[in-house]
């Protein structure tokens, strides 16, 4: 099997204000879009954010109302600090703030509109 693209598919409130947060703060950009739906792509992603109204018919029957929730949306980042920094200037919350975790890793999180966790990872070298 050849996997092409990758995507998550996120079901959300307001698909315009998680859109609008993507592109504004974190670079992504608008790719494909109909009513209650949009995929928005990155260029270092490696993958695109589809975000998608509850409710929408195309959704499972059971799935259809949920709101994406319990999910982190991580993205690997060179600087954690400058980028939490960008952000905190920009005006977005920082809803976890700058941690190092004893295995390497160093990240923070912020929440979209619609209640997404984003969280940026920096992986850490181990001082010899």
């Amino acid at each position: 099997m050849k996997i092409n693209r990758s995507a998550v598919s996120l079901t959300v409130e307001d698909v315009a204000a998680s859109a609008a947060f993507f592109s504004e703060h974190l670079g992504f950009r608008e790719e494909m879009s109909a009513d209650g739906f949009v995929s928005l792509g990155h260029p270092d992603a490696g993958m695109n954010v589809v975000l998608l109204r509850r409710g929408l018919e195309v959704l499972p029957v059971g799935f259809r109302d949920q709101h994406a929730a319990g999910l982190i949306l991580a993205f690997t980042v060179d600087d954690a600090a400058a980028t939490e920094a960008r952000l905190k200037e920009a005006g977005v919350e920082i809803t976890m703030p700058l941690l190092d975790e004893p295995w390497g890793e160093r990240l923070f999180q912020v929440t979209d509109p619609n209640g997404l966790v984003v969280q940026f990872v920096q992986w850490l070298t181990p001082e010899a």
